[in-house]
C-alpha cells in the first residue's frame, strides 16, 4: 500500500505542478474548455510550424487539461511518456495501426476483449494486416510464429472474461531472443485494463507499452469514456502522431474527470481486490456455481503465475452456472444490489453475460478459443459492503 500511495502522490504532484499567470496552481486542475488558443504574436505560429509542439494551437493536438492528465498517467505508470484517447478502443486501434503497417503481421494472445478481437478479425485484414495467435500454455508457439513480417506482439492478462493469466516475463523472454536473430526490435503491447498498474506493472517486466480502457478502473465512476497508452517515449510519439489524424481525442472535461479519479484509484482498487477475493471464495463454495474464475484462488490454473507477476488479483470474478444462458439470465435478473450492465471497474458492482455482451456475434469455435461458455456471468466487483453482496448473490443463485 505504501508503494501505491507513493505513485498516487506523484500523480497528484504532476497535477499541481503548473502555474497560471501570477498565481499558483489551484488545488483542482481547471478545465480548459477551448478548441483553439490565442497566439501572443506570429512568432508563436512560426515556432509551431518549425516543430515546437509546446505551442498550443488546437485541442485535437494538445489541451492543457489533457496534458496534465498525460503527465499524471506517465508518473503513475513509471512510463517515459503517455497519450490519452477518447476511449479504450481508440487507444487500442490507434496503437495497432501506428505500429503495424500494411503487409505486416501481429502475433496475439488468443483470448481478448471482444472489441479487440473483432477489430483483428474484421478490420485489420482490410489494411493488409495478418493476425496469428500464440498458445499461452505453450509459449514456444510464440517463438515459432515470429518472422521478418512480425511488427507487433499484443496480448492481455488477466484475459476477458475468463481471467486466464499469461506469463508476461515468458512472452518478453521469447520475443527478445527471437528479435536478436531477426535484428529488429518488436514492440510488445499489453492490455492492462483488468489489472491496472496497481495490481500489475508490465513495463517493469519488459513490455514496451501498456494500453488501458481508462473508462474502467482509472475512471472508476462509470461517467467518462477514455483510453491510455503508456511506455516507451519513441513509440508513444509515433502513436501520438497517428492519433492527431485519426482523431480519438478526449474532451477536456473527460480529462478533468480522470484527474479526479486518479486521486482515489489506490483506495478503490484496494477495496475491490478485497471484496473480489471474499466474493470469489463465497461463490466457490456455493452449490449452484459450477466454476469460479479468479486468479487469487488456489484452484485457479494460473494461480502461481498470478502470484509471481501481480501484487493484487483484481476486482473481476467470473462464474459459470449450469443451464446455460437461461440460468445465467435468471441469476442476473434476480440481483438487487449488483447491476445488470456492461462495462466494469466502477464503484458499483456490475454483472454481464459475455455471450450477450462483450463476446456477442462470435461463432462456437471463436467462443471456444476464448474459453467462453453460455452459462458464464462476469462480475465487476465494486466497493459495497461485502456481506450485502454475498446475500445478493445467494438470493439470486437460489432462483436457479
Amino acid at each position: 500500500m505504501k508503494h501505491r500511495l507513493m505513485k498516487t502522490g506523484r500523480a497528484t504532484r504532476a497535477v499541481h505542478g503548473a502555474r497560471y499567470g501570477a498565481f499558483q496552481a489551484p488545488v483542482v486542475q481547471p478545465i480548459v474548455q477551448s478548441v483553439t488558443y490565442r497566439f501572443a504574436n506570429s512568432s508563436d505560429v512560426l515556432r509551431y510550424a518549425r516543430g515546437d509542439e509546446s505551442v498550443y494551437v488546437y485541442s485535437r493536438y494538445r489541451n492543457p487539461t489533457t496534458e496534465q492528465l498525460k503527465e499524471a498517467v506517465a508518473a503513475v505508470e513509471d512510463a517515459e511518456d503517455a497519450h490519452i484517447f477518447s476511449s479504450g478502443m481508440a487507444a487500442i486501434t490507434t496503437t495497432i495501426l501506428a505500429l503495424a503497417p500494411q503487409g505486416s503481421e501481429i502475433i496475439s494472445g488468443p483470448a481478448l476483449y471482444g472489441g479487440t478481437y473483432r477489430f483483428f478479425r474484421d478490420i485489420a485484414p482490410n489494411h493488409g494486416i495478418r493476425i496469428h495467435f500464440f498458445d499461452p500454455r505453450n509459449l514456444d508457439t510464440l517463438s515459432q510464429l515470429l518472422t521478418e513480417r512480425t511488427r507487433l506482439i499484443y496480448f492481455e492478462t488477466p484475459t476477458n472474461p475468463t481471467l486466464s493469466i499469461v506469463d508476461i516475463k515468458g512472452v518478453v523472454l521469447r520475443v527478445r531472443e527471437a528479435q536478436k536473430k531477426l535484428r529488429k526490435h518488436i514492440p510488445i503491447v499489453l492490455d492492462n485494463t483488468f489489472a491496472t498498474v496497481f495490481n500489475q506493472r508490465p513495463l517493469q517486466l519488459g513490455v514496451d507499452l501498456t494500453v488501458e480502457s481508462a473508462t474502467k478502473y482509472i475512471g472508476g465512476h462509470l461517467d467518462v469514456l477514455a483510453g491510455i497508452v503508456a511506455g516507451d517515449k519513441r513509440l508513444v510519439s509515433v502513436i501520438s502522431g497517428y492519433a492527431k489524424y485519426l482523431g480519438g481525442t478526449p474532451d477536456p472535461f473527460a480529462s478533468f474527470l480522470l484527474l479526479r479519479s486518479l486521486k482515489t484509484l489506490h483506495l478503490r482498487i484496494h477495496q475491490q481486490n478485497k471484496n473480489a477475493m471474499e466474493l470469489a471464495k463465497f461463490l466457490e463454495e456455493h452449490p449452484k456455481v459450477r466454476r469460479v474464475f479468479y486468479p487469487g484462488l488456489p484452484s485457479h490454473p494460473d494461480h502461481e503465475i498470478a502470484k509471481r507477476q501481480m501484487s493484487g488479483f483484481g476486482g473481476m470474478v467470473t462464474i459459470e452456472v449450469s443451464g446455460g444462458v437461461r440460468s445465467a439470465s435468471r441469476v442476473v435478473d434476480s440481483l438487487q444490489i449488483a447491476v445488470n450492465a456492461t462495462s466494469l471497474g466502477g464503484v458499483e458492482t456490475l454483472v454481464s453475460i459475455p455471450i450477450l455482451t462483450s463476446h456477442i456475434n462470435m461463432s462456437k469455435a471463436e467462443l471456444a478459443q476464448h474459453g467462453v461458455t453460455p452459462g458464464m456471468i462476469r462480475i465487476s466487483v465494486g466497493v459495497e459492503d461485502i456481506e450485502d453482496l454475498k446475500n445478493d448473490f445467494a438470493r439470486a443463485l437460489g432462483r436457479v
